[in-house]
């Protein structure tokens, strides 16, 4: 089953009511993805990558984790996905050359649902490059992207832009991406100059809906479940989309209301553990979560020992997850000492005094069943294996 099946089966064709997680810089990594979908997201988007390093980088299948890795010239993990977010995952390439994005792309667009182009970012590491934003006063360019990619790859392309200085100019570069056969089209409702703390112009994005017969995906000012629906029907759009609603509390996908902060941040952890986050990321995350909450935090006990933290493990102990930690270890472990593919034991984050830790935490808990890891992991799949579908 090729990808365009696979998004006709789980989306059902079209955008229509979906609740989707939008791309995010350093917060989009497939922790926060498998978190979002595990508590009703229906279509994820990982954080921009910049075509450049995607180019360089090698397919690798990480047996022990069970996912695909992506790595870059110099050894670093750029991308990591799985089999279960494979129906949602739409990966997010910052471009500003039809060339190079069809190379990056090609390298990806099998192990992801969709590509989608950046066309909207206004912050300076994106349009240094004349990519993001930049591109929405280059519709040449744009065209040359999006046409280049449509004709050459197996999956579905979308993009996702912001407002021009007029409802005229931003709905005739809309048409334009129309005609490029995109899938779909993201719009954040707010200019160029704009930043977060300003409210998003969801008439404005009605405005482009209205003159558009593809999905538009709107996007800005959803902090609660509720605003999904509210986006929606004041827009006209098809589908709505939140970022920071997500970062501070990714429980806003439920439909049955936010759950304690506390209990979301076990449930990342989790996630990072189980796909071996870098610690740096997951930690970045975390702190992303609780200043929302309280500007100070970072500076009490919690934040303390956040900072404190050096690797997984560490983390782990403080979210009150050391026995799933060191079950998590034993079992990857074993499953690297059981498989001798060249494949097998490439591309982690721990090292083996981790794993050592794990061994001789687990040889002292005489009580603990060898089955506790499985049963927890495969609740942890099955929280996670949310399909687009919805």
């Amino acid at each position: 089953m090729d990808t365009k099946e696979r998004f006709a089966i789980t989306t059902g064709g079209d955008y229509h009511g979906k609740n989707i997680l939008a791309p995010m810089v350093r917060v989009g990594t497939l922790p926060m993805r498998l978190l979002a979908a595990q508590y009703g997201a229906h279509i994820t988007y990982g954080e921009e990558l910049i075509d450049r390093r995607v180019m360089t980088c090698r397919r690798v299948e990480n047996n022990a984790l069970g996912t695909t890795d992506f790595i870059d010239k110099d050894q670093k993990l750029m991308f990591r996905t799985c089999e279960e977010e494979r129906t949602r995952i739409v990966f997010q390439m910052g471009t500003a050359d039809a060339v190079n994005a069809l190379k990056a792309a090609e390298i990806v667009c099998r192990d992801v649902q969709v590509i989608d182009i950046n066309m909207g970012c206004p912050k300076h590491f994106s349009t240094s490059g004349d990519m993001g934003a930049k591109l929405l006063h280059k519709p040449d360019t744009v065209w040359d992207i999006l046409t280049t990619l449509r004709r050459n790859l197996p999956c579905p392309v979308s993009c996702k832009i912001r407002l021009l200085d007029t409802p005229e100019k931003t709905l005739a570069l809309a048409q334009m991406i129309e005609r490029a056969d995109v899938i779909a089209m993201a719009v954040h409702g707010r200019y160029i100059p704009q930043r977060p703390r300003d409210p998003a112009h969801w008439d404005r994005i009605s405005e482009v809906v209205a003159g558009m017969s593809i999905p538009v995906i709107a996007n800005g000012d959803v902090f609660e479940h509720g605003d999904f629906e509210r986006l929606r029907n004041d827009t006209g759009a098809v589908a709505a989309m939140t970022a920071r609603g997500a970062q501070w509390n990714a429980s806003i996908f439920r439909h049955e209301g936010l759950l304690p902060l506390w209990q979301v941040k076990q449930d990342y952890v989790r996630h990072c553990i189980v796909t071996d986050n870098a610690v740096a990321n997951s930690k970045y995350v975390i702190k992303e979560m609780i200043m929302k909450h309280d500007t100070h935090s970072l500076e009490g006990v919690e934040g303390k020992a956040i900072n404190k933290c050096k690797d997984l493990h560490s983390l782990a102990q403080l979210y009150d997850l050391d026995d799933f930690y060191c079950d998590v270890i034993k079992h990857r472990t074993r499953k690297r000492a059981a498989d001798e593919s060249p494949n097998a034991a490439v591309i982690h984050q721990f090292d083996e005094s981790q794993a050592k830790v794990a061994r001789e935490h687990n040889d002292g808990q005489k009580d603990t069943p060898t089955s506790d890891f499985t049963e927890r992991d495969e609740l942890v799949s099955a929280n996670t294996s949310v399909h687009a579908a919805g």
